[in-house]
């Protein structure tokens, strides 16, 4: 079977999108197969983790239909500024997380986007082009879920990442889409710095006892048999579902909870991966 075939992106785009990432030092794609396994959690916690250590760092949300980052750090109804070069500014989140996200230029949180391809990868572009990160230690991209061609499109309007980290839940149904996250990274010659297996066990927050909804291991096992770093597994707690709705990412809310200290494991291995 023939594998995705790249658009031609022209020198001058080239050199607008080399402009733009210049000064960040190192990008980061998070990614999943499919919807619903919780990559923007994931995103959002991993980028205020590396904030909280005292990295510079941004976070993309280039979900184009789906664009929840604003809501998990309470900026939804924030408004965009421009400097004198006109280039969009990001939205500062402490204790010092910069965000992006498309929710910022749909003219409203409840209208659906109903977009032709050409005129998302158009607004794509200009959004990583136009943006004034700054210097950053990392940039962290919340991409759409799948391997169709947004998410070919926007890998390809990227010139420089260091890897993805491909975020599964632990149903065969989804291992079966995160296996197809590897072939899309070997496709795009993108290394996969490694799995995170979410929603791995249910803890309880009376007793602490851990119960395995959807199963557990299977990002695990997944990450063995195709020889990819196995980067955590992280539980399903009522604190990070009220974390996410009220704004404030679960490793800055409650840092001792079992999901937090599972993110903060998973920031350990990128880290030292990518360095």
């Amino acid at each position: 079977m023939a594998g995705p075939v790249l658009t031609e992106v022209s020198i001058e785009q080239e050199t607008r999108l080399h402009d733009a990432l210049a000064q960040i030092k190192h990008v980061i794609i998070v990614i999943s197969g499919k919807g619903g396994v919780g990559k923007s959690t994931v995103s959002s916690n991993l980028a205020m983790s590396l904030a909280m250590r005292g990295y510079s760092t941004g976070l993309m949300d280039i979900d184009i239909t789906g664009p929840n980052i604003p809501k998990m750090f309470g900026i939804e109804d924030e408004q965009l500024m421009a400097d004198a070069d006109r280039m969009l500014m990001p939205i500062i989140v402490p204790p010092s997380l910069k965000v992006m996200s498309m929710a910022f230029l749909l003219p409203s949180k409840d209208v659906p986007v109903m977009w032709r391809g050409p005129i998302k990868m158009s607004a794509v572009q200009q959004f990583i082009e136009d943006v004034k990160w700054g210097k950053l230690d990392y940039l962290v991209i919340d991409m759409p879920p799948g391997t169709g061609d947004e998410a070919l499109s926007i890998v390809q309007l990227i010139p420089k990442a260091d890897g993805m980290v491909i975020v599964t839940t632990p149903q065969q149904v989804a291992l079966l889409d995160s296996r197809k996250s590897v072939g899309f990274a070997a496709e795009t010659k993108i290394p996969i710095i490694g799995i995170v297996e979410n929603m791995s066990g249910f803890v309880c927050p009376h007793c602490g006892e851990v119960t395995d909804i959807f199963k557990t291991g299977g990002g695990e096992e997944t990450a063995k048999e195709l020889n990819i770093q196995f980067l955590g597994k992280v539980p399903i707690e009522p604190g990070i579902v009220l974390s996410g709705d009220s704004g404030t990412p679960i490793v800055l809310k409650d840092p001792k909870s079992a999901s937090a200290q599972a993110f903060e494991g998973i920031v350990d291995k990128i880290i030292k991966t990518v360095e």
